[in-house]
């Protein structure tokens, strides 16, 4: 029974030590590609544009949106008050 358990807790360790050995390299490998970094770098400068364009359109027509909704729900409003009730 000894032997069994000295077996498996053998047999756990060199699985644990595997995996954070692979994990390491795995991670080792993605920073030093210089493929994969460009194709991150890209990801995250298409969102700054991505934010920046909301983000100047919001302020060239923010204030004209704002005029809009307010008219529309004023009419809407307006619409619910001149129902007849029975």
């Amino acid at each position: 029974m000894m032997k069994r358990l000295n077996d498996l807790s053998v047999s756990v360790y060199f699985a644990a030590a595997g995996f954070i050995t692979g994990a390491k390299n795995k991670v080792k490998g993605f920073f030093s590609d210089e493929r994969g970094l460009s194709g991150v770098v890209v990801a995250i400068l298409l969102i700054l544009v991505a934010v920046l364009a909301v983000a100047a359109i919001w302020a060239f027509l923010g204030d004209y949106i704002e005029e809009l909704w307010k008219r529309i729900t004023d009419t809407s409003d307006n619409n619910f008050n001149n129902i007849p009730t029975p």
